[in-house]
């Protein structure tokens, strides 16, 4: 990780998705930097919550600009997360066309940016980690990280009322480098879906490195909740910042 930390900026700000809807987002990006990469950071299923927006700001003080989209704009404008969050599970989740337009709208948003260098990372947890996964497979991105997502291989439980389809049959389109961080102890993704989802990006001659952290279970990124691991949570940073710096660092081709 970069041991210079950098002054920042962050405030909630309106973007066009790519499908024309207006969608709320929490922006932080540095302010004492001339030129610096952007990274869409996608909430998890709980939500568009202060834990995700200061994962941006962590992003910020690194030296990356990072817009959190709020997934739920459409179905609960203005609803705390946690109310948001039920309105969409009951809907079975975000349909996947919708979540790729809000991210492609977010990276053209980055790449507008004054001092924005022209490349744009995407990075996911929980569901988002399946999400990130989807948006790299769907749309040209730099680089792109899976912290434990869920689903890209296998299906949800009928209980979950959720309707996520299984990603695996994209790992030939996938149009970046891609970092899986998953929990040992995890279920959803487990150590064999981690394996099946690495077997098919080898076979699609794809690069990527994944990285199972001992000790740790389903979000262990998570502070706000007691799946934190700190241990696992400190090393998940420190492969995500130098995963970043190697593919965001530099002018776009």
């Amino acid at each position: 990780m970069n041991p210079r930390t950098h002054n920042l900026s962050a405030q909630t700000v309106s973007y066009p998705s790519a499908d024309g809807a207006q969608i709320e987002g929490f922006l932080a990006q540095p302010s004492d930097l001339g030129s610096f990469p952007g990274v869409v950071v996608i909430h998890h299923l709980p939500g568009y919550d202060q834990a995700t927006k200061e994962m941006a700001m962590k992003f910020a003080s690194q030296g990356y600009a990072a817009l959190v989209p709020n997934l739920y704009s459409r179905e609960a404008p203005g609803a705390a997360p946690d109310d948001a969050a039920a309105i969409a599970r009951a809907q079975g989740g975000i349909p996947d066309d919708q979540l790729v337009s809000d991210v492609e709208g977010a990276a053209r948003e980055l790449r507008g940016l004054a001092g924005a260098n022209g490349k744009v990372g995407v990075i996911g947890h929980c569901s988002g980690g399946r999400q990130a996964f989807l948006s790299a497979c769907r749309l040209r991105l730099d680089a792109a990280i899976d912290c434990y997502g869920a689903f890209v291989v296998g299906t949800p439980p009928p209980e979950s009322g959720l309707k996520a389809q299984p990603l695996l049959d994209l790992a030939p389109s996938l149009s970046c480098p891609l970092l899986g961080l998953f929990g040992a102890d995890d279920k959803f993704p487990s150590p064999a879906h981690v394996a099946e989802l690495e077997a098919a990006l080898r076979a699609a001659g794809k690069d990527y490195e994944f990285h199972s952290l001992a000790g740790a279970g389903h979000g262990f990124f998570a502070v706000d909740r007691p799946s934190y691991r700190v241990e696992a949570a400190n090393q998940g940073w420190a492969f995500v910042f130098d995963f970043l710096g190697r593919h965001l660092r530099g002018a776009a081709a």
